[in-house]
């Protein structure tokens, strides 16, 4: 099927290179000339593991293509919109862009078009979006169509190919035909699919991400309740998790959920729901207890360093939000060296892939960027595992001990091998335990 995708971001790109593997002509199409120039150098804007392949891949079958010329879309049988929905300072989701974004492709549609929203958006949207599509005295039918993505960062290509449903909002029989068309092979592989109206398909994508940041914020709790009785919080969690109810998946204690989704979806359902008069009191206690996490993090910090932080070296390893990814959006990591530097403290950091982009928001001369976690060790009166990339796993904690000023290790992420630490004579804390 010819496809076009309008917005070439995190998700807007990948899908579109996933779509062109499974044999659609797809078109991206953008206004950031910056990333047409990057892709079209044979570049990618950001990291995700796997996407070079698969672009590479859809570049010599010839069925992928980046353009900023909309008119490059009539002949699409089906447009995706994947641009950035941003929360407003009122916690609501910002959907300018997406107006924009139909209203300068509307022109150049032909009859019949699906008009699919890949965005994550409140409900009603797509019905927000219709009433615009009529109100601009198109004589041509467009059909409207929510189709949220569940793709986690770094784990992005297997949860495309791989995912455990697929989510569809429609109004017509002939979209219903046209969207199997296009997940034809993973129907064919059986992989569920809900068809629902498009308010239901919004909310699913909202209610989903709710609710696994609501178990993370959870776990983190139970964590320092761990932490006051002596419990051991791997221990927990295995013993939780054995009830098939319950699971393990998102019991992962740390210092608080961040990246470009959880925080910004959790805070515009909370405010979509208080407008239609059904407040979420859950998801507003999740929303505060994850921003006091960071609190917690600090605290924890300082009591290592003596009560005060002024003038104390800390290192931090890791400023990505998770591992395997650039994203350093909403990170924790970045939270945490903000409020130690505005306690004066001097931070060494290190991170595989996020340097360049912490190094836009994090502009300190109190910070020192270093090349490897040895060279953050090194005269460090704390050490913080702050993000989880194996690599840190493969440090020698004997080198780490020979390096610090004073042997404190932070592992926020519950990452490193507890015993190895602790033999090597370095004083080794770990979340909720």
């Amino acid at each position: 099927m010819k496809i076009a995708v309008v917005g070439i971001g995190y998700v807007g790109l990948t899908t579109g290179i996933c779509l062109a593997a499974i044999g659609h002509s797809v078109v991206c199409i953008d206004k950031n000339l910056k990333r047409i120039n990057q892709l079209q150098n044979n570049q990618l804007p950001f990291f995700e593991p796997g996407l070079t392949e698969q672009y590479q891949s859809a570049l010599k079958q010839h069925n992928f293509r980046v353009t900023k010329d909309f008119s490059d879309l009539s002949e699409a049988e089906a447009v995706f919109i994947s641009v950035g929905t941003p929360t407003e300072e009122t916690g609501e989701s910002k959907l300018t862009y997406l107006i924009e974004a139909v209203r300068a492709l509307l022109p150049y549609l032909k009859n019949n078009t699906l008009l699919i929203i890949k965005s994550t958006v409140p409900p009603g949207t797509s019905q927000m979006i219709k009433t615009l599509i009529e109100s601009s005295h198109t004589k041509l039918d467009i059909h409207l169509v929510s189709n949220p993505e569940f793709l986690r960062e770094g784990n992005a290509i297997y949860d495309f190919f791989n995912p455990d449903r697929i989510v569809i909002g429609l109004e017509s029989p002939y979209a219903e035909k046209k969207m199997g068309e296009i997940y034809a092979s993973f129907i064919e592989n059986k992989i569920p699919v809900v068809v629902t109206n498009t308010q239901t398909a919004e909310l699913i994508k909202y209610a989903s991400n709710a609710f696994l940041a609501t178990k993370i914020a959870y776990i983190n709790e139970i964590a320092n309740v761990c932490e006051n009785i002596n419990g051991d919080i791997e221990t927990l969690i295995y013993g939780m998790g054995l009830d098939h109810r319950v699971g393990n998946q998102f019991l992962r204690p740390g210092p608080g959920f961040g990246g470009s989704c959880f925080p910004k979806d959790i805070k515009a359902l909370a405010q979509f729901a208080k407008t239609q008069g059904s407040p979420l009191k859950i998801i507003e206690a999740v929303i505060k207890s994850n921003a006091t996490r960071k609190t917690t993090m600090i605290q924890k910090i300082e009591k290592e360093c003596g009560g005060s932080l002024h003038g104390r070296v800390i290192g931090i390893l890791g400023l990505t939000f998770k591992a395997n990814t650039d994203d350093v959006r909403e990170s924790p990591a970045i939270d945490v060296i903000s409020e130690l530097l505005n306690k004066n403290a001097m931070v060494k950091t290190y991170d595989p892939l996020g340097m360049y982009n912490a190094k836009t928001i994090l502009t300190s001369n109190q910070i020192t960027w270093c090349k490897e976690g040895y060279e953050v060790a090194k005269d460090a009166n704390a050490l913080v595992i702050a993000t989880e990339w194996e690599e840190f796993k493969a440090l020698d904690p004997k080198k780490i001990k020979q390096l610090m000023e004073t042997p404190v290790v932070l592992d926020f992420r519950n990452l490193l091998n507890e015993q190895l630490y602790k033999i090597s004579g370095l004083h080794y804390q770990k979340i909720g335990g």
